[in-house]
């Protein structure tokens, strides 16, 4: 089993100082075998919120995805927008725009989906798509391949389309053809978990598409801070979402969600009875049927 702890929109410049000891606290408590960042560091990519940026990931686990959002991207100073607009992104996070992560369960690509050009929205392009094909259709199909982008590959209803990542149809097509199981965003601030089938009629092909609320910025959107922990263990994938409880001034369960892999549907939802099925093996240390033994 693997266990993934997937953070979003940061946003330092803009935090809520009461909530990040406690998330880096919890984060280190869960033991994550990955920890995914979908973008959005800082509020204005100035200097400073970079380095708090930096100085929160230190305090982190690893091995650690990281992609850059559209806030990373200075707004004001026009030169540094188009000339070098993740010079700082760069130079206090990663020069990876394209991290990698993959062990014998579990293979994590980061793809960087910010442009100078677009204020708010991001893109994919072709290079990135032939990188894709390059990396995760390298990996074997029984180990579980996921997608970190800033920008969303499906939303809730009631959000602009235009908040999806453009040339997202192109783009799942090689994510399709590659067998990605599960693509992590953020950019909306609102936690949601949804199928691809739901927005993409790609025969044979059902991904999970899971957004992540922010982890520690003011603008939460109607919702509290809150974050992902993602458990692998194919053919099982359980999703929980970890919200700030403002009473006991920690992050608390929120939800839980249960989907099982086969080749007829690939990822669909369990029902309740089913996951209420499910255990954890510590001896194994992966999800199992629970299934009563004989006699």
């Amino acid at each position: 089993m693997r266990l993934i702890v997937h953070l979003s929109d940061l946003h330092f410049g803009r935090v809520d100082y009461s909530v990040v000891e406690p998330l880096i606290a919890t984060v280190n408590e869960v033991e994550p075998d990955v920890v995914a960042v979908s973008g959005d560091l800082t509020q204005r990519a100035r200097s400073a919120q970079f380095e708090e940026a930096r100085k929160f990931l230190e305090k982190l686990p690893g091995p650690q995805i990281v992609v850059p959002g559209n806030h990373d991207v200075p707004l004001h100073n026009v030169f540094a927008r188009f000339a070098s607009p993740l010079n700082k992104y760069r130079r206090y996070i990663t020069d990876d725009l394209q991290p990698f992560y993959a062990d014998e369960e579990v293979a994590v690509m980061g793809i960087n989906t910010v442009r100078s050009l677009t204020i708010k929205y991001g893109r994919i392009n072709r290079e990135q798509i032939e990188g894709i094909r390059e990396r995760l259709c390298s990996v074997e199909d029984d180990v579980i391949k996921i997608v970190v982008t800033h920008h969303p590959f499906d939303l809730p209803e009631g959000h602009n389309e235009n908040e999806l990542v453009g040339r997202a149809t192109l783009a799942m097509e090689a994510l399709a053809r590659c067998g990605a199981d599960v693509l992590l965003a953020g950019h909306i601030h609102v936690g949601h978990t949804g199928h691809t089938t739901e927005r993409y009629n790609i025969e044979g092909h059902s991904a999970l598409v899971v957004s992540a609320g922010t982890a520690t910025s003011t603008r939460g959107r109607g919702e509290p801070n809150s974050f992902n922990v993602i458990r692998t263990n194919h053919p099982y994938i359980n999703v929980e979402r970890l919200s700030w409880n403002d009473e006991r001034k920690a992050f608390a369960p929120a939800s839980s969600e249960h989907f099982k892999f086969t080749k007829e549907k690939g990822w669909s939802r369990m029902t309740d009875e089913a996951a209420a099925g499910l255990v954890y093996d510590k001896k194994s240390e992966s999800l199992q049927p629970n299934v009563p033994e004989e006699g």
